[in-house]
């Protein structure tokens, strides 16, 4: 049963379509995805193994490294040595994304902001072949050790980790891409689970955190530098308003039309700044929010 808080948040960000829509993704047990792990393995591998194994997959039209798994739970395939040698990674279909429109290249330098537990800073390594440069930031203890041990896991390497709360980076580092999936309420990934979670202070807090994150975020960035903004939230507090924070406060950025041509099947609601994307969630995906700004000068 969503809150009257949580009822009045969507009908103020989209309409009554939505919030139905919203109301019955809630109820929703989502199939377990994964992403193979390429540093690894090889995608052939991974799925000669579920075959012969008999379990049931299908592969997702916009990447051959990310396969939804029919029936098996995460305890079956957790028995299996392609889970603890590292040749698959646990992620949500949504979580998959940011990287991947990051579109990180051999020799870049890619902060990875708030990284752990580390499935994105694994997943832009792995699409540069371990030839990128990545500073993977991360301020709690708890946390940083997961995002250790999931790198070494996967093979991950040329990764620098700190222990560090983003937002008080030193000016001096500067990068050529960023990946900030800024901490936010989670609207985009309750469940009947965590809807308590859900309150009207997280989100404020949350709203504070990311205008913090982001502007540290643009101030670190090379001259024509991209910064990818993500979050796991549908509520335009966290998301457009947070960008055009940024835009208002900065001449000199710029938005990026995401290229969508081979994301057509995502379930999208229009949001307020062309070229970005709102994921809706449904029985496949969870809700997300993706942004593109680059730094003209």
């Amino acid at each position: 049963m969503l809150s009257e808080f949580l009822k009045e948040k969507i009908k103020e960000n989209y309409n009554t379509e939505i919030l139905s829509l919203f109301s019955d993704s809630i109820t929703i047990e989502r199939p377990l995805t994964i992403r193979i792990n390429t540093l690894k393995t090889s995608v052939n591998y991974i799925t000669k193994i579920l075959k012969d194994n008999k379990i049931e997959y299908e592969q997702v039209k916009w990447s051959n490294n990310a396969l939804i798994i029919k029936k098996n739970k995460e305890e079956d395939l957790k028995k299996m040595p392609i889970y603890d040698e590292g040749l698959i990674y646990f992620q949500s279909l949504s979580s998959q994304l940011p990287p991947m429109f990051v579109n990180p290249k051999e020799n870049e330098n890619i902060l990875d902001m708030a990284a752990a537990p580390g499935g994105k800073t694994t997943e832009l390594q792995s699409l540069a072949n371990n030839k990128a440069q990545i500073t993977a930031v991360e301020k709690n203890g708890i946390r940083l050790e997961r995002l250790e041990y999931n790198i070494n896991k996967l093979g991950a390497k040329k990764i620098n980790i700190i222990k560090k709360d983003a937002r008080f980076l030193d000016d001096y580092y500067t990068f050529d891409k960023i990946l900030l999936d800024a901490p936010c309420s989670g609207s985009g990934t309750l469940s009947k689970e965590n809807l308590n979670d859900f309150n009207e202070e997280l989100v404020t807090r949350s709203v504070n955190t990311q205008k913090q994150l982001i502007t540290k975020a643009f101030n670190l960035l090379k001259k024509d530098g991209i910064l990818t903004y993500s979050t796991c939230s549908i509520l335009k507090q966290e998301n457009e308003e947070v960008v055009k924070y940024l835009l208002e406060n900065n001449s000199n950025a710029e938005i990026i039309h995401l290229n969508l041509s081979e994301f057509e099947d995502l379930p999208t609601i229009k949001n307020d700044i062309p070229g970005t994307l709102t994921i809706r969630p449904n029985e496949l995906y969870e809700g997300f929010f993706i942004a593109q700004i680059k730094k003209t000068k």
